[in-house]
């Protein structure tokens, strides 16, 4: 894409009017230490330094009004100031600007006037200001020194100088009543008026006099335009051999080719999108165009699309090739750019790439970077083969054995975590959720084996209460409903309901082994770790003013009859009171964590000082 193709068309091309570069990739963020042309500087715009009145009364000359009032503080950090003086920050800092002055010549009829270019420097650690001329051999003129570095006063007589904010390029400057000119000056002078926040405008070129014209123009030798004809037809007439002009550019550039891919979207009936590679040959600038050929594609292999000839932008049709007078455009490197169409005899092809050679050519001879453009991708034509329903025989996966092989294979089995997880079974006593009320009642002994993830149900019974007790479900592997995935461990928390078949089970209490199962694998069982279980209970201070106000509250709603020890119950319904949305799990690892007794009792002074308050 062209420089010209990112500026509006309907704007005119002003400074403020131009857009910036929308392929920029680079967006820095501001820092606050720089190195500008070797020298290390600080950006003192947003520091505030606060201003204390006491401090400045304290620091007068004279006798304090009380002395009793007591020493003065010593001044924090005064060995390094905060905001630096400009002897500090700007050391060795100096603003360049070239200018010039018009200076007369009397007595010459060549030339009424001379311009003679001085230099400007301006040092920022003391404001002071030097001019000086480049010395030129065989001037005759005496150059050098201009102005000895001092601060020079806008008006003879006045205590008002010169400062770095009056020098401003495209204007002009009085020093001891020389008008001098400034045009143009340093990267760093640039860049630093720019971070003070006062950009210079564009400079300007230095006008000629007549001396330097005379003098350009004493030496110069102008060709008739026809010399070279006249020296190639006396060459030939001589018996020389006539000129190759193209040679030099053959020798320089053979072998040398440039790739891109380019596509072309046929939209015929029968069309597609068609990939070809168009290779450039600098050495005579011709092309060719091939075609990328693609296994079971349904196309004959034709080997080349274009043959290797110039592609002309505007192909020139007649039933006499060669005898036109027209002249016909080609192709050049310019106008192959990712991104570009290019025309090949009435097909409009589309470049979006090209190789790593074109792109290195292109950004050290053109000084242009090829960005490749994306495609969509094409939708590959894919078949679904229909799994037939599970048919109720052994496990899922020796089922699907015989759908994707002819000659099944026994699933694989995870063998490193039946090693290691085999010995630790979860046990959870739950009871039945259903529709009829005395189906509720029933208990359960859920036990889960981590060696396989496999389930197994007991029911437990009571005497004379007319349920049988036993073996409920075989062990074995059960899926959750929702996510259709076998249940893990993860899934088996307190308060957690569980489905096997049509069955739904809500677990409720957990032996010791479980509990301190889950205890050591926090990373696992989150809602078992009592240290985020105490974060998630403090994050709900955001809602009072401060933290020792919710604690407050948080004791006198669970703790309503001062007693220091509270039950599970009360704990379940002051935490519901206050709308905290602790779990069952979590509130049974927090009644466990601040059991002091062993009564199943919470013990408020415990409880205090876990959660973050003062010991008394």
């Amino acid at each position: 894409m062209s420089l010209n193709a990112q500026f509006p068309k309907q704007v005119p091309f002003l400074p403020g009017h131009v857009f910036s570069d929308p392929y920029k990739e680079s967006h820095h963020k501001t820092q606050q230490f720089s190195n500008i042309n070797g020298t290390v500087q600080e950006k003192t715009n947003f520091i505030h330094e606060e201003f204390d009145p006491n401090l400045l009364d304290s620091m007068k000359m004279g006798t304090p009004p009380n002395l009793t009032y007591g020493s003065r503080q010593p001044p924090e950090n005064d060995y390094i100031p905060r905001i630096q003086p400009p002897w500090l920050k700007y050391d060795r800092a100096v603003l360049r600007f070239y200018s010039y002055f018009q200076e007369s010549v009397v007595e010459n009829p060549n030339e009424n006037y001379r311009i003679r270019q001085v230099i400007i420097y301006y040092y920022l650690s003391d404001g002071t200001i030097h001019v000086t001329e480049p010395r030129v051999q065989n001037s005759g003129i005496p150059q050098g020194l201009f102005i000895k570095r001092q601060k020079i006063p806008k008006k003879l007589g006045k205590q008002d100088f010169y400062t770095w904010e009056d020098l401003q390029l495209c204007s002009n400057i009085n020093f001891y009543d020389r008008v001098y000119r400034i045009c143009d000056c340093d990267t760093y002078t640039r860049e630093f008026f720019e971070y003070m926040g006062k950009p210079l405008s564009l400079p300007e070129q230095l006008p000629r006099d007549c001396f330097q014209a005379q003098k350009e123009t004493k030496d110069l030798k102008i060709n008739p335009p026809d010399t070279k004809e006249y020296k190639e037809y006396f060459e030939v007439k001589l018996g020389g051999g006539h000129p190759n002009g193209g040679l030099n550019k053959y020798l320089s550039n053979d072998r040398k080719v440039l790739s891109f891919d380019i596509i072309w979207d046929d939209a015929s009936i029968e069309g597609q999108l068609n990939y070809y590679t168009l290779n450039y040959y600098l050495a005579d600038d011709t092309c060719e165009v091939k075609e990328v050929r693609k296994q079971n594609s349904g196309k004959d292999p034709y080997p080349l699309m274009l043959r290797r000839q110039k592609i002309p932008k505007q192909p020139i049709l007649t039933h006499y090739p060669g005898m036109t007078l027209k002249k016909e455009e080609f192709y050049s490197p310019q106008d192959l750019i990712c991104g570009n169409q290019v025309r090949i005899y009435g097909r409009d092809c589309f470049i979006y790439g090209c190789d790593d050679f074109t792109k290195e050519y292109y950004l050290k001879v053109l000084g242009i970077q090829q960005k490749p453009a994306t495609l969509k991708q094409e939708r590959g034509k894919k078949f679904y083969q229909p799994v037939p329903p599970y048919n109720g025989y052994g496990y899922e996966e020796d089922s699907l054995g015989s759908v994707y092989s002819l000659q099944p294979k026994p699933p694989k089995k995870d063998v490193r975590k039946n090693f290691t997880q085999d010995q630790f079974i979860l046990r959870f006593e739950s009871r039945l959720i259903s529709e009829i009320r005395e189906e509720n009642s029933r208990r359960f002994i859920i036990s889960f084996y981590c060696g396989d993830d496999t389930v197994q149900v007991y029911q437990t019974s009571e005497r004379n209460s007319g349920i049988w007790g036993g073996k409920f479900q075989e062990r074995s592997r059960q899926k959750n409903p929702l996510t259709n995935d076998y249940y893990t461990e993860k899934d088996f928390q307190l308060g957690a309901i569980v489905q096997f078949n049509v069955y739904k089970f809500q677990l409720m209490r957990a032996d010791e082994f479980t509990v301190n199962y889950m205890k050591q694998k926090s990373d696992v069982f989150k809602e078992a770790d009592i240290k985020q279980i105490i974060a998630k209970l403090r994050l709900f201070a955001d809602h009072y003013p401060n933290f020792d106000s919710f604690l407050l509250d948080l004791m006198k709603k669970l703790d309503k009859q001062l007693k220091g020890q509270i039950e599970f119950e009360e704990l379940a319904a002051g935490l519901q009171e206050l709308g905290f949305n602790l779990t069952l799990q979590e509130q049974y690892y927090l009644m466990r964590e601040f059991d002091i007794s062993g009564e199943w009792k919470l013990n408020m002074q415990a409880f205090w000082e876990g959660i973050g308050g003062k010991r008394s």
